[in-house]
């Protein structure tokens, strides 16, 4: 499959390579074994732009590609406007039982095709605009009636509240006071009301007196704010919200009583999707095959492990993609290769095309797994760091220099990752190809 990357996205997932790190976009280039999941997926977003709610868990070890998986749906849901949210679950900084926490870093990395995170601003002055829009729409109003044309927009407002107004009254003159603020050119409290509509703690008293608001977000206003947040996504032009949790699997290390905590937290945020108190919301998490099947994840709860229960066959390649659990099975030696001659086509040097052959590719990627204990699954951001930053920028610069002449790969310990140094078989390992 051939992808058309411009120039510079080409430069920008070629520089992410180079650092070991997942590009932040032009991932379709690079999805090796995800078509299969595509077409599901775009059904699913497609329901969610509807009107519908999703739920989705993604499974795999350590290396199969879970953070390239969620932000290639990322990239296809901001083709179609989604607003996006990736958010690391962790015990310390955003313990999934206070839901509070996993609000305010939603909004923290709230991003969409045309802003980087936050986006809560953006979205909430294209909020106030869509506002306008549709006022001037009716014919009832002038853009030259600025009083007539604020009071329409305020009583459109008040309609589009009238459902928030009833759930989360704060949320709703939170955004009244917004729009008061940005209407009489007060950014302070501006920015303090859309701290607040963000979950953010000790937002100063004035900005809070000016809306009428008062106190922090606690655990149980956070999922009222998120479907505040919904609404307002929608209504400023962005059909649903792909929200991820990942390393969910980090639940089964924190003390049991927390664990279990976060257990039914997810549980019930699981059970009002499926009751379609979020619509336009997507729900993905990501977990290791150890927290979805063990005794310490979800199995610990049986309603939420009856919720996320899927029967895996044998074959991977048999698998339901519109099944509540998704299993990404992890790179082969053969998926490698079909990396490398992608990541080398981006590379768009005829030179590396014409000394790093098909070959050549498979021998790095054997040799790379190789020094990883065999693991295959764990050597994919070793195999493409070392392919780019190795391999293909010395091609590329120097004429005279030819990989099997000139390469020893090296992995050393402060270039790899607790997973990738746990698969080496030493800290320090040359291998001359």
């Amino acid at each position: 499959m051939t992808v058309e990357v411009s120039a510079r996205r080409r430069r920008d997932i070629i520089d992410a390579l180079r650092r070991g790190a997942v590009p932040a976009n032009g991932l379709d280039a690079l999805a090796v074994g995800l078509d299969r999941f595509a077409a599901a997926l775009d059904e699913d977003l497609d329901r969610v732009a509807g009107g519908g709610s999703v739920f989705k868990a993604v499974r795999g070890e350590y290396g199969a590609g879970k953070t390239f998986f969620t932000r290639w749906l990322g990239e296809r849901a901001k083709r179609r406007g989604f607003a996006v949210a990736e958010v690391q679950v962790s015990e310390l900084e955003t313990p999934l039982h206070r839901m509070e926490t996993v609000y305010r870093r939603l909004v923290e990395h709230l991003t969409t095709e045309q802003f980087a995170p936050s986006a809560l601003r953006p979205v909430l002055d294209g909020w106030i605009f869509a506002l306008e829009e549709d006022v001037l729409a009716t014919g009832s109003v002038t853009e030259a009636d600025a009083d007539g044309l604020d009071g329409a927009v305020g009583d459109l407002l008040e309609r589009r509240l009238a459902e928030i107004s009833r759930s989360t009254p704060g949320f709703a003159a939170a955004l009244r006071g917004y729009r008061a603020a940005i209407a009489s050119g007060d950014q302070v409290t501006a920015g303090g009301l859309a701290a607040w509509l963000g979950g953010q703690p000790h937002v100063a008293a004035t900005a809070r007196r000016a809306a009428g608001v008062k106190g922090d977000l606690d655990h149980f206003g956070a999922l009222s704010f998120l479907q505040g947040l919904l609404t307002v996504l929608r209504d400023s032009g962005h059909p649903g919200l792909l929200l991820v949790l990942d390393e969910v699997e980090t639940l089964q290390r924190v003390r049991s009583d927390a664990r279990d905590k976060a257990l039914n937290a997810l549980r019930q945020f699981v059970d009002d999707i499926y009751a379609g108190r979020f619509p336009g919301l997507f729900l993905l998490i990501t977990g290791t095959p150890a927290f979805f099947d063990g005794q310490q994840g979800v199995q610990r709860l049986a309603p939420l492990a009856q919720r996320l229960a899927t029967d895996f066959g044998p074959q991977p390649r048999w698998d339901n993609p519109r099944a509540t659990q998704l299993r990404l099975p992890g790179f082969t030696e053969t998926a490698l290769v079909q990396l490398g001659t992608r990541v080398r086509d981006i590379y768009g040097s005829d030179r590396v095309g014409a000394v790093v052959d098909d070959d050549y590719l498979g021998e790095l990627a054997r040799a790379v797994a190789g020094q990883l204990g065999g693991q295959v699954g764990v050597a994919p951001r070793v195999y493409l760091k070392k392919l780019v930053a190795d391999v293909f920028d010395r091609v590329d610069q120097f004429t005279d220099w030819n990989p099997r002449e000139h390469y020893a790969l090296t992995l050393r310990a402060d270039e790899l990752t607790e997973v990738e140094r746990n698969a080496a078989s030493a800290d320090d390992v040359d291998l001359t190809l």
